[in-house]
């Protein structure tokens, strides 16, 4: 069984932020595999199987510094393995418009990826989903809770669409 968790804060105020690219992309997934699971609130999560039961999909609710806390309970709670999980995650490393999946390597910084790699190790495959379009000297703390533009929103649909098709490809939803 594979576990694959998209990132991001709960609540109104957050949803289209750069911070919640991972919640978007699992909401992308969801919409691309017809699933009519609804989603459940369990392990601290909200969450959905796969209709074949062999992917869970999920969204933590703890707030993105605390995602360790969910993750590992999902894992705990479901006898998921670390080289079963797959974290996507917005990352300032990389630029708006492109993505990268890898294992044990991620981001300089990023609160939530460690959170989660102090409870369950690095070895684990991120997918890295770029939003870094700064034209002006932003801190990158303030920077992930801005909203994207307009434009900037399709530039991410494209990359979501892109990283969609692809974890299909590897891990058959």
């Amino acid at each position: 069984m594979k576990l694959v968790v998209g990132l991001g804060n709960p609540g109104e105020k957050y949803k289209k932020t750069r911070h919640n690219v991972g919640f978007m992309v699992i909401d992308e997934l969801l919409k691309y595999m017809n699933s009519t699971g609804e989603l459940k609130e369990k392990h601290d999560s909200l969450m959905v199987k796969n209709s074949g039961g062999g992917v869970i999909f999920a969204k933590p609710q703890t707030f993105m510094n605390s995602s360790g806390v969910a993750v590992s309970k999902l894992m705990q709670g479901f006898s998921i393995n670390s080289a079963d999980l797959w974290i996507i995650h917005d990352d300032l490393d990389i630029p708006l418009g492109k993505y990268k999946i890898q294992e044990g390597v991620g981001p300089k910084v990023h609160a939530g990826v460690t959170s989660i790699e102090k409870v369950v190790g690095k070895d684990f495959v991120r997918v890295r989903i770029g939003v870094d379009n700064r034209t002006e000297n932003v801190a990158g703390e303030e920077y992930v809770l801005q909203k994207f533009t307009s434009e900037e929103f399709q530039i991410l649909g494209k990359v979501i669409e892109e990283v969609v098709e692809r974890i299909n490809r590897e891990i058959s939803i």
